[in-house]
């Protein structure tokens, strides 16, 4: 039942991602979460250069985000729970808005739940790729 409450919370959070309601998203955030972008990328992109502490610093992270890629497509295609821990394998492509280039990815995203809000975050994506694209 846990895996099921889990999956939904983490479900409905990439909901409103995808309707571009990023309040909506931050309600399901703990307000003490550790948000950490793809492990790998260069500390000179913006989104990738620290872990983002709090709502107030995802807040900023999808800001940042924002402003220097669009996304073609964002498509988490499978979730897998255990205990505290929801797994969500998918795929996205987007543009890099400073140079054009473009980047696509198959990618990974670890959400830990804790209390019915996400208290932790992290992203595994082909980071070369990315650091080639901000290149």
């Amino acid at each position: 039942m846990l895996e099921q409450q889990n999956t939904k919370l983490v479900q409905d959070a990439y909901g409103a991602f995808g309707r571009g309601d990023i309040a909506a998203l931050l309600g399901y955030l703990d307000d003490s979460i550790v948000w950490e972008t793809i492990h790998g990328a260069s500390p000179k992109i913006p989104t990738a250069s620290k872990p983002w502490l709090g709502k107030s610093g995802v807040a900023e992270f999808f800001q940042v985000l924002a402003g220097e890629q669009t996304f073609q497509s964002f498509e988490p295609r499978e979730f897998v729970a255990q205990g505290d821990t929801v797994v969500v394998l998918g795929h996205y492509e987007s543009t890099i808005t400073h140079n054009g280039k473009k980047y696509a990815s198959d990618w990974v995203m670890v959400f830990t739940v804790s209390n019915g809000k996400i208290t932790r975050f992290r992203e595994y994506a082909d980071s070369s790729a990315l650091n080639a694209a901000f290149a």
